[in-house]
């Protein structure tokens, strides 16, 4: 539905609508013929309301020339049906054909313009493999300084610190201990 659309003609367009709907009992009639003809007069007067309430025709007669006095009467009077038809009636009102369009562009119009990523929680999208190469990597070079003697291997106490830049206080604490030791040792 457009802003285009005007309550007169979704009236035109929802009155089969609300003439075979079951729902639309003689209750609800009467109390929208009520509202209609005590907050807005202008709209229904008391002959027409009286008219409208008349218990001997039937239900979908009533509602049937009341929809056709409401579209005559203009677009105000058409606004006005369909709030009090909100008001008193809301599944009905939901379920209005030109409701059901209406939700069916704005659905349409709200999936198009809206894309969806579903969520990825990897931190590490390179695999099993690459963690235990890494790993190993690591615990090569920590069994090579803390076994390794000789001059070769000093040069690895400053890696070690470099290393232990990216890990939790405890582990760097280890780490680095081990190099200060190895620096004693020589």
């Amino acid at each position: 539905m457009t802003d285009i659309d005007c309550y007169h003609e979704q009236l035109q367009r929802d009155a089969q609508f609300l003439c075979s709907d079951q729902r639309m009992d003689t209750e609800l009639v009467d109390r929208l013929v009520l509202q209609l003809n005590r907050i807005y007069p202008q709209i229904l007067s008391d002959k027409e309301a009286h008219k409208f309430r008349n218990l001997s025709i039937p239900t979908e007669v009533r509602l049937a020339e009341l929809l056709k006095h409401l579209y005559g009467k203009g677009d105000e009077a058409c606004h006005e049906f369909y709030r009090g038809l909100h008001i008193h009636a809301d599944d009905i009102y939901s379920s209005l054909p030109t409701r059901v369009k209406q939700r069916e562009t704005a659905d349409s119009k709200w999936t198009n313009s809206v894309a969806v990523y579903p969520e990825r929680f990897v931190l590490n999208d390179r695999g099993p493999l690459f963690f235990l190469s890494c790993f190993s990597f690591v615990v090569g070079i920590a069994m090579l300084y803390y076994y390794g003697e000789g001059e070769t291997l000093r040069c690895t106490g400053p890696f070690l610190h470099c290393s232990a830049a990216r890990l939790s206080k405890g582990a760097k604490d280890v780490l680095i201990t081990y190099a200060e030791v190895g620096k004693q040792k020589n």
